[in-house]
């Protein structure tokens, strides 16, 4: 028998019909709605008189263009309004799971997948997002699709795929205090760029991985979009077991044990063939933070920003480029540079233990006073949780906003937007020009860093708070 790695195995158990010289026709075991991507899709639906093919495969949510201010049921911006009405129409017609304000699963669809359990090694998974990857920390092959892909899911519970490479990347060591996942797949984009991973499925391998928990798994994959892979995977393993029982959608009673025999098959072999290999040493990395208007345009806090004159002609411009519109100098240290605002969210950061580290470094602290900072949890469970935990109390103690569930800041589509000319330092995945707000200035990083450098008022590395 052929060695196989894990994409392999999920990809071949999910082939309908595979013709010589035509794409694949492949099943599609869950798809993931939000309110800003779906609405086309049963449009067409309902042009073409189509049922959704199997309703109790969807799972649906609202994230993207809603407030996040305490009276959140009042939706201003006439469009979002629209878009959260049409998704409860249509959930309801087809008879889809919805998950709305105060269903207390409400909140970013990547972060309430993996809670309910929905999400689950070995099945495939869409969404009209790019960051549907982020299931992928399941060993589940997950993926954002377009509009015209969507609906045919909706239709057939089927896409037409041609198969990828697979590329392994192989995460050598562990961290050192105050460095954590956040750093690793921004160390990653930075040094294979925006097109290095471009035509393939990453594996995620390591002595860091396998240490990793569920949460940081899933900022890993999170993030994969973003060297241009079209997906992420890693393994499955006790600690995806112990994160899964007892979750509302996950297997129950004597299916809780054939669905482990099941992923414990799913582990690529020993000897299995990659296509391409990347090795990232982990054991001297330092907090990574971005510089530029691409993910990939990053360095260590303790780095200087790049001297154009010794950069190639393309990168050369492109450098030039970025560091005009963010207003920095090549050759000058990134640390230090005063911030205005300060993000702690996304389907990236915006999980329990990403709040339970910024509360450790604000508790007791207060936020400098230029400053402004929104916490804005993944999801009503996220929320609630922080709650029992004292955790919002500490950000409010702190002078940050802490606010109700949603995408909010990581995107310009609702009302938490960063204004023209302010810099902000922002725990989300993309930096690109005017991403947080028209005319705002981005810098990713970390949970740990983002609260760090709200204290200071400036980028600063979040280490000594980690000190033993």
């Amino acid at each position: 028998m052929n060695a196989k790695n894990i994409f392999e195995k999920v990809w071949d158990a999910h082939i309908v019909q595979q013709t010589t010289g035509h794409p694949v026709i492949f099943a599609i075991d869950l798809t993931l709605l939000h309110e800003v991507t779906s609405a086309q899709a049963f449009q067409t639906l309902q042009e073409r008189n189509l049922p959704v093919h199997s309703p109790g495969k969807c799972l649906a949510t609202i994230d993207h263009s809603i407030p996040t201010r305490k009276n959140r049921h009042e939706i201003f911006d006439l469009a979002a309004k629209k878009q959260v009405e049409l998704l409860r129409k249509n959930t309801q017609q087809h008879g889809i799971p919805f998950f709305d304000f105060g269903s207390q699963h409400q909140g970013i669809v990547h972060v309430i997948g993996p809670e309910l359990g929905a999400t689950q090694p070995g099945m495939t998974i869409i969404c009209g997002d790019s960051h549907t990857s982020t299931h992928g920390a399941f060993g589940a092959l997950a993926f954002g699709v377009g509009t015209s892909e969507l609906t045919h899911v909706l239709a057939t519970s089927c896409l037409l795929l041609n198969k990828p490479k697979v590329m392994r990347v192989h995460f050598k060591g562990l961290f050192q205090p105050g460095v954590f996942a956040k750093d690793a797949i921004m160390k990653l984009i930075a040094e294979i760029g925006i097109g290095g991973a471009t035509g393939y499925v990453i594996e995620y391998t390591g002595a860091a991985i396998l240490a990793m928990s569920m949460e940081e798994r899933m900022t890993i994959c999170n993030m994969s979009i973003e060297c241009g892979a079209r997906a992420g995977l890693i393994a499955p393993d006790e600690t995806t077991y112990a994160y899964l029982r007892g979750r509302k959608f996950a297997p129950q009673g004597t299916n809780w044990q054939k669905a482990i025999e099941y992923w414990q098959t799913l582990p690529s072999d020993p000897g299995c063939h990659y296509d391409a290999e990347v090795e990232i040493n982990l054991e001297k990395l330092s907090p990574m933070v971005t510089w530029g208007t691409n993910p990939a345009q990053a360095i260590s806090i303790d780095q200087k920003l790049p001297k154009l004159e010794e950069l190639d002609t393309t990168e050369q411009i492109a450098a030039k480029k970025a560091l005009d519109y963010i207003q920095l100098k090549d050759g000058e240290p990134i640390a230090n540079t005063p911030i205005d605002w300060a993000f702690i969210g996304s389907c990236t950061n915006g999980r329990i233990e990403d709040l339970r580290i910024a509360a450790k470094i604000l508790h007791g602290r207060k936020i400098h006073p230029q400053v402004t900072m929104y916490v804005v949890p993944g999801s009503e469970a996220v929320l609630t949780q922080a709650q029992q935990e004292g955790l919002d109390k500490i950000f409010i103690a702190a002078g940050a906003d802490f606010r109700l569930p949603g995408c909010s800041m990581c995107l310009g589509m609702n009302d938490d937007k960063v204004p023209a000319g302010k810099r902000c330092i922002s725990s989300t995945n993309r930096n690109f020009v005017g991403r947080q707000g028209t005319g705002s200035f981005t810098h990713l990083a970390s949970p740990a860093t983002v609260a760090a450098s709200a204290i200071a008022g400036k980028i600063i590395s979040a280490k000594a708070y980690f000190k033993v």
